[in-house]
């Protein structure tokens, strides 16, 4: 059983799954981040994270070249959260990324589960730890930084995967970019009118990213003209007292 004084927020999350069984919806509880969860970088200036997510949760999935290019061309930094089962179906294009110093590979599970929290905690950090694994061998890269998909994740799931070494990163917004609907003029004006300095952009590069590759030009030049700058995880998080963290994060909202 789930100790409700170990883990504040579980009170809460029993009380959202029985409504939600009464109702008839999904037992899944609401997304509550514990403070630790980065959603902000801590680098002083305008600076921004470029975040793409390449998962796989089921069928295969390849890395979206027309986005690698662009950015590898202009040696723009940015930073994939790679799933493990991604990396071993594209070991030779994520062999090949990885030898770009401007480019930060991080762990995105194995599998891609939809909502970790459903899990049991050894099948969690054996999703963690199965990716780390793949991703090392391939790579030669050892992530530090862990994203939950669809940003599903509470005390206990995010206290896991500290457990495990990682600190969780998030974002304070949406780009929403696997909705097609979402078309590259919305993607453009959505971001330069929300992004904020110590942003974590979070963009999919699995193909799921309908519309990025044609907005990202746009993106990057009209963030440039705002005189942002765009760094990678490791260079945006400069170290912060685990007490101080909640000074740079803000409550989040799901892609």
């Amino acid at each position: 059983m789930i100790s409700v004084a170990r883990y504040p927020y579980a009170l809460l999350a029993m009380v959202w799954m029985l409504c939600a069984e009464a109702h008839g919806v999904p037992a899944t509880a609401p997304d509550v981040w514990p403070s630790s969860v980065r959603t902000r970088l801590t680098a002083p200036g305008k600076v921004v994270a470029l975040t793409f997510d390449a998962c796989e949760a089921g069928e295969r999935m390849q890395l979206d070249t027309r986005i690698i290019e662009f950015l590898v061309d202009r040696e723009i930094p940015f930073t994939v959260f790679a799933g493990g089962r991604f990396v071993r179906d594209n070991r030779d294009a994520m062999a090949d990324l990885a030898r770009h110093p401007f480019v930060s590979i991080q762990n995105h599970t194995w599998s891609h589960p939809r909502d970790l929290r459903l899990l049991t905690d050894a099948e969690v950090l054996d999703q963690v730890g199965r990716a780390q694994a793949m991703i090392a061998a391939v790579t030669g890269r050892t992530p530090r930084y862990f994203r939950f998909p669809g940003g599903h994740a509470d005390e206990r799931t995010v206290a896991l995967v500290e457990s495990a070494g990682f600190e969780v990163v998030h974002w304070r917004w949406p780009e929403g970019d696997p909705d097609p609907r979402i078309n590259a003029d919305a993607l453009v004006s959505q971001t330069l009118e929300r992004t904020r300095s110590g942003d974590v952009l979070i963009f999919h590069v699995n193909g799921r990213g309908w519309h990025t590759a044609e907005a990202l030009p746009r993106i990057i030049d009209g963030l440039r003209e705002r005189g942002f700058r765009f760094v990678t995880l490791e260079e945006g998080f400069v170290p912060v007292p685990r007490y101080d963290r909640r000074r740079v994060s803000d409550q989040p909202s799901n892609p």
